[in-house]
């Protein structure tokens, strides 16, 4: 994620509804709707190629585990369908008010939220869902990992939009809440991120350390309390 994000769910429908993918500037598509986030390719119904390459994407986080449990040939078959998207979103703004909005985590290759939802029990919980918060009208991205049920992990940072595709940002505040203890946490460093492709449903970034980010739209983008 961008260095380090209540929760709607997603029904079976919710992702891209009874309508395909539509990127900032481009037509809707109707479809069927994909059976769930996670679930199969659904047949082809019409010649809209994002259509296809995010129904390969979802197909290819089954069982990755937001990244936890990702096997070679799955992170190969994840960054293809990311390279096909990106090349797709290659001529779309990016960084715009559709860019506002609560993000809840699908995949990610960020070594840091990794580990820490790998070993989130030291803290004497697991973690829960994870989302980015970004709102850019106030120029402000909030990083959030949940520790069910009130627990959570949360970096606040400020946001420049730099061009068509890139936000920069910085680290401003950092606080662990976890039973019986809220511990800020000192913050520090900066660096952007590139959103290569965002419809209404699903964003693709990749970042300052080559990281990559895929997340779901899930609610505007209201920000956590720290």
């Amino acid at each position: 994620m961008a260095r380090l994000c209540s929760s709607q769910k997603f029904s079976p429908d919710s992702l891209c509804g009874q309508r395909g993918p539509r990127q900032r500037g481009g037509p809707r598509v109707p479809t069927r709707a994909f059976p769930r986030i996670y679930g199969a390719r659904p047949p082809p119904v019409h010649d809209d190629p994002r259509h296809d390459a995010v129904g390969n994407l979802m197909s290819a986080l089954e069982g990755a585990g937001r990244g936890l449990t990702t096997s070679g040939d799955g992170r190969a078959a994840i960054m293809a369908a990311v390279e096909t998207l990106e090349g797709l979103g290659a001529e779309s703004v990016t960084t715009g008010e559709d860019l506002s909005s609560r993000w809840r985590l699908l995949w990610t290759t960020e070594k840091e939220t990794l580990f820490i939802l790998r070993n989130a029990r030291w803290f004497g919980t697991e973690a829960g869902d994870v989302y980015q918060i970004i709102d850019v009208g106030e120029g402000r991205l909030q990083n959030v990992i949940t520790f069910p049920p009130t627990g959570s992990f949360v970096v606040d940072s400020s946001i420049e939009v730099v061009d068509d595709k890139r936000v920069a940002f910085e680290f401003k505040t950092a606080c662990l809440k976890v039973p019986g203890m809220q511990l800020p946490v000192p913050p520090y460093g900066k660096g952007w991120f590139d959103t290569v492709y965002v419809d209404d449903d699903i964003r693709v970034a990749k970042d300052s350390r080559n990281d990559t980010l895929i997340v779901a739209r899930d609610g505007p983008p209201e920000m956590f309390e720290t």
